[in-house]
């Protein structure tokens, strides 16, 4: 789930000024349809070597040029109404004209302006990374974040997958511009918050989401499984930087639920509710917020949090259920027993409901001394070598 801090506000204000497309543009809508096309970077080997030692990623599989674009598409609402969301595409420079796919989806950020296709930093690295090892690589920014209008539904699971299965139909489009016809396997990675979406997006493929999608692989990363679990870890103030996931959370499940009607309600300062309107830089979000869980909440939301019922427990029971089904591919779940964000403790519960449904699944434990935050830079080139072997 974690939080970057790294943004380029400037970048993000040419991006709403070149990509922004209104959901009304066409009568029939089309899910995926590529509206708009932005050049962000070509790099070669060199530039990539580089690149990826400035963000302490692995650059020894580096082979190819890359090509990054930033696609504005067509999707949905978590209510079902159209709408648009931004991605980044890469595209490696090699000879195939059926390129493999991979997806990355990213951890947690507050603010709209830290996603890959308008900003540097580690999760625009890692899907050059990806690419320059031969895969068209698609990075989606969600609902709400990147050049995309709106909120952002944090942790919710549904509009995640709609969200990046139209990112993937975005990209085919693309890729069929360059006479290119991508492998429909799709392999899928992501850290934190995007460990989760990897399972949603898998799930969503597996529900055939898209005729045109296969799922390849599924290497989710440090995420956060069973949500029923870490709200009442976070709570009793079990859990790093709990306080800024739960504020998240709750103001956008307050959206989509309707978990209150006033922030005072939930929130000892009503102006929380006013950090997560993606406008906020993350280092900003984390500077207004309390130390503890007590001094977020008032005693009757905390209290309530503590014994969910209603929709709220509903849709907790529907956030833990995206490791409850049989994958075609092959699953490797990464984890640290030095994760104090999202625990090991969910990898081995979404490990444990895969291998229930006899899916092929493992749980590596990148260790004691293993952040949150420090592992997925150590498992990617482990996720790579299996891609490549899938």
């Amino acid at each position: 789930m974690t939080f970057t801090t790294r943004t380029t506000a400037a970048v993000l204000c040419a991006a709403l000024a070149a990509a922004s497309v209104p959901a009304t543009a066409s009568a029939h809508p089309a899910r995926g349809r590529l509206l708009d096309v932005v050049p962000v970077s070509t790099l070669d080997t060199n530039q990539l070597v580089d690149y990826l030692g400035d963000h302490a990623l692995d650059a020894s599989r580096v082979r190819f040029a890359v090509d990054a674009k930033r696609i504005t598409y067509r999707t949905i609402d978590p209510s079902g109404r159209p709408t648009t969301a931004s991605a980044l595409v890469v595209l490696p420079h090699n000879a195939t004209r059926t390129p493999r796919q991979a997806a990355w989806l990213h951890g947690t950020t507050g603010h709209r302006g830290s996603v890959s296709s308008v900003s540097e930093g580690t999760d625009r690295a890692t899907a050059y990374f990806l690419a320059s090892a031969g895969y068209l690589t698609t990075a989606p920014d969600y609902l709400g974040l990147g050049t995309g209008p709106g909120t952002h539904p944090y942790m919710d699971g549904p509009s995640t997958a709609t969200a990046s299965v139209d990112a993937l139909r975005a990209t085919r489009e693309y890729a069929a511009r360059r006479g290119l016809r991508p492998d429909p396997r799709v392999m899928i990675t992501g850290h934190s918050q995007g460990g989760h979406a990897t399972m949603a997006l898998g799930q969503a493929i597996h529900r055939n989401a898209d005729p045109h999608l296969k799922i390849g692989a599924l290497a989710p990363i440090s995420g956060p499984f069973k949500p029923s679990l870490l709200v009442p870890k976070a709570l009793n103030d079990e859990i790093a930087n709990g306080v800024a996931y739960l504020a998240y959370w709750t103001v956008a499940w307050n959206r989509l639920h309707h978990l209150y009607d006033t922030p005072s309600e939930a929130f000892r300062d009503p102006k929380v509710e006013q950090l997560f309107d993606g406008d906020h830089r993350n280092e900003d979000i984390f500077r207004h917020l309390p130390a503890t869980m007590r001094e977020l909440l008032t005693d009757t939301y905390y209290t309530r949090l503590q014994n969910p019922t209603g929709v709220l427990r509903a849709k907790l029971r529907e956030s833990d259920s995206y490791c409850d089904w049989r994958p075609t591919g092959p699953v490797t779940l990464y984890s640290s027993a030095g994760d104090r964000d999202t625990l090991l403790e969910t990898s081995a519960y979404c490990d444990q409901r895969l291998k229930h449904h006899d899916a092929r699944s493992k749980l590596i434990d990148l260790g004691a001394d293993v952040s949150h935050g420090a592992a997925a830079k150590l498992a990617l080139p482990h996720v790579l070598t299996d891609f490549d072997r899938t």
